[in-house]
């Protein structure tokens, strides 16, 4: 009986054997009769990277705008194009419409000058605009009074007003 087991077992083992190499045949075959096709032929761009031009606003100086893009390259189908843009309307033009800073305090005011000044440090460009990494700027310190103390004004209008009560 245990005889029987073993060969029903071996003959099993051949059958999967078999099948094994009649699957290998058949993969071997069909690669085999796949005609290779020749590669495609890798295009390599000649065309030179995008530069572009600062953010032109439609109306005012600042919202909604467009701005160029060019590159150079003699096989290149475009080498030009128009992008939309905005500027926005709350950052200082006065260093670029497309650069925004972070601003410390106002400094004291330079008596010599008559000038308070202030520096900022660069937040964020727009577009990798080239942009200062820190900037100063100054406006008019206003005007220009010794503070006086307070507390002995105060002192000599109360004793002004009792001699005149005195005198009344």
């Amino acid at each position: 009986m245990q005889a029987q087991q073993y060969q029903q077992q071996r003959q099993k083992f051949a059958a999967a054997f078999l099948a094994f190499i009649f699957i290998l045949a058949a993969v071997d075959t069909a690669e085999a009769g796949k005609k290779e096709k020749p590669e495609k032929k890798v295009k390599k761009s000649d065309c030179g990277e995008w530069q572009w031009s600062v953010c032109v606003p439609t109306s005012g100086d600042c919202g909604l705008g467009t701005r160029e893009g060019t590159r150079t390259g003699a096989e290149c189908k475009q080498t030009m194009k128009t992008q939309r843009c905005k500027i926005p309307c709350n950052w200082k033009k006065q260093f670029g419409a497309e650069c925004k800073y972070q601003f410390q305090a106002w400094g004291e005011c330079d008596l010599n000058t008559a000038l308070k000044t202030r520096t900022g440090s660069l937040k964020r460009a727009l577009h990798n605009a080239e942009c200062q990494k820190t900037v100063t700027i100054s406006k008019p310190c206003g005007k220009l009074t010794k503070p006086k103390p307070q507390a002995e004004s105060k002192k000599k209008k109360k004793e002004g007003k009792k001699q005149e009560k005195m005198l009344d």
